[in-house]
Protein backbone atom coordinates (compact mmCIF):
# COMPACT_ATOMS: atom_id res chain seq x y z
CA UNK A 1 0.00 0.00 0.00
CA UNK A 2 1.29 3.36 -0.36
CA UNK A 3 2.79 5.46 2.30
CA UNK A 4 0.93 7.63 3.79
CA UNK A 5 -2.87 6.50 2.12
CA UNK A 6 -5.34 6.60 5.26
CA UNK A 7 -8.62 5.93 5.77
CA UNK A 8 -10.31 6.31 9.00
CA UNK A 9 -14.41 6.52 9.77
CA UNK A 10 -16.75 8.45 12.15
CA UNK A 11 -20.58 8.50 12.77
CA UNK A 12 -21.68 11.75 13.01
CA UNK A 13 -25.19 11.78 13.17
CA UNK A 14 -27.07 9.74 10.88
CA UNK A 15 -23.94 9.65 8.38
CA UNK A 16 -20.88 7.67 8.48
CA UNK A 17 -17.85 10.04 7.40
CA UNK A 18 -15.16 8.15 6.00
CA UNK A 19 -11.89 10.41 5.63
CA UNK A 20 -9.44 9.43 3.02
CA UNK A 21 -5.67 10.84 2.69
CA UNK A 22 -2.42 10.48 0.78
CA UNK A 23 -3.02 9.06 -2.80
CA UNK A 24 -6.08 7.73 -4.66
CA UNK A 25 -4.56 5.55 -7.57
CA UNK A 26 -4.51 1.75 -8.61
CA UNK A 27 -2.96 0.09 -5.46
CA UNK A 28 -5.20 2.04 -3.06
CA UNK A 29 -8.53 2.45 -4.81
CA UNK A 30 -9.31 -1.29 -3.11
CA UNK A 31 -8.67 -0.25 0.11
CA UNK A 32 -11.29 2.75 0.23
CA UNK A 33 -13.59 0.34 -2.33
CA UNK A 34 -13.84 -2.28 0.41
CA UNK A 35 -14.13 0.30 3.22
CA UNK A 36 -17.40 1.85 1.43
CA UNK A 37 -19.26 -1.73 1.03
CA UNK A 38 -18.32 -2.44 4.59
CA UNK A 39 -20.06 0.65 5.66
CA UNK A 40 -23.18 -0.34 3.52
CA UNK A 41 -23.06 -3.57 5.09
CA UNK A 42 -22.84 -2.48 8.36
CA UNK A 43 -26.58 -0.52 7.58
CA UNK A 44 -25.04 2.87 7.02
CA UNK A 45 -27.17 4.14 3.87
CA UNK A 46 -25.81 8.30 4.41
CA UNK A 47 -22.40 8.44 3.51
CA UNK A 48 -19.59 11.51 3.30
CA UNK A 49 -16.24 10.06 1.52
CA UNK A 50 -13.91 13.60 2.94
CA UNK A 51 -11.36 13.78 0.35
CA UNK A 52 -9.90 17.11 2.03
CA UNK A 53 -6.25 15.11 2.06
CA UNK A 54 -6.47 13.27 -1.33
CA UNK A 55 -3.58 15.09 -3.39
CA UNK A 56 -3.65 12.51 -6.06
CA UNK A 57 -6.27 10.89 -7.88
CA UNK A 58 -6.58 8.50 -11.24
CA UNK A 59 -9.16 7.00 -13.11
CA UNK A 60 -9.16 3.71 -10.67
CA UNK A 61 -9.68 6.18 -7.80
CA UNK A 62 -12.40 8.22 -9.89
CA UNK A 63 -14.24 4.42 -10.57
CA UNK A 64 -14.37 3.67 -6.67
CA UNK A 65 -16.49 7.12 -6.59
CA UNK A 66 -18.71 6.33 -8.87
CA UNK A 67 -19.04 2.60 -8.03
CA UNK A 68 -19.65 4.12 -4.56
CA UNK A 69 -22.81 6.36 -5.80
CA UNK A 70 -24.05 3.53 -7.90
CA UNK A 71 -23.86 1.31 -4.55
CA UNK A 72 -25.88 3.99 -2.43
CA UNK A 73 -28.08 4.65 -5.12
CA UNK A 74 -29.40 1.20 -4.60
CA UNK A 75 -29.58 1.36 -1.44
CA UNK A 76 -31.53 4.97 -1.60
CA UNK A 77 -29.25 6.33 0.28
CA UNK A 78 -27.36 9.46 0.02
CA UNK A 79 -23.82 10.41 -1.17
CA UNK A 80 -21.89 13.27 -0.43
CA UNK A 81 -17.82 14.09 -1.53
CA UNK A 82 -16.17 16.75 0.70
CA UNK A 83 -13.56 19.17 -1.30
CA UNK A 84 -11.79 21.90 -0.38
CA UNK A 85 -14.23 25.28 -0.86
CA UNK A 86 -12.80 25.79 -4.40
CA UNK A 87 -13.96 25.54 -7.58
CA UNK A 88 -13.00 22.88 -9.88
CA UNK A 89 -10.48 25.44 -11.56
CA UNK A 90 -8.47 26.37 -8.09
CA UNK A 91 -9.37 23.81 -5.82
CA UNK A 92 -8.28 19.84 -4.81
CA UNK A 93 -6.57 17.26 -7.44
CA UNK A 94 -10.02 15.45 -7.13
CA UNK A 95 -11.93 18.82 -8.01
CA UNK A 96 -9.68 18.87 -10.82
CA UNK A 97 -10.06 15.73 -12.46
CA UNK A 98 -13.57 14.90 -11.56
CA UNK A 99 -14.25 18.34 -13.40
CA UNK A 100 -12.19 17.16 -16.24
CA UNK A 101 -13.68 14.07 -16.99
CA UNK A 102 -17.31 15.37 -16.73
CA UNK A 103 -18.19 13.40 -13.71
CA UNK A 104 -18.15 15.94 -11.05
CA UNK A 105 -22.20 16.75 -11.56
CA UNK A 106 -22.68 13.44 -10.36
CA UNK A 107 -21.82 14.07 -6.67
CA UNK A 108 -23.20 16.21 -4.11
CA UNK A 109 -19.84 18.11 -3.12
CA UNK A 110 -19.65 20.25 -0.21
CA UNK A 111 -17.05 22.03 1.04
CA UNK A 112 -16.83 20.76 4.43
CA UNK A 113 -18.75 17.88 7.09
CA UNK A 114 -20.21 20.43 9.13
CA UNK A 115 -21.94 21.91 5.45
CA UNK A 116 -22.66 18.25 4.27
CA UNK A 117 -24.38 17.33 7.69
CA UNK A 118 -26.34 20.73 8.68
CA UNK A 119 -29.17 19.99 5.62
CA UNK A 120 -31.50 17.52 4.35
CA UNK A 121 -31.63 16.19 0.90
CA UNK A 122 -33.12 13.06 -0.74
CA UNK A 123 -31.54 10.14 -1.79
CA UNK A 124 -29.82 10.03 -4.80
CA UNK A 125 -31.48 10.23 -8.02
CA UNK A 126 -30.70 9.52 -11.92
Amino acid sequence: MAVGFKVTGVEQGEWAVLRVSGELDLITSPVLRQRVHDVVAEGHHSLILDLSDVFFCDSSGVGVLVAARRLIRSCQGRLRLILPDRGADDGSHVNRVLGALGVRRLFDVRPDVESATADEAGPLSA
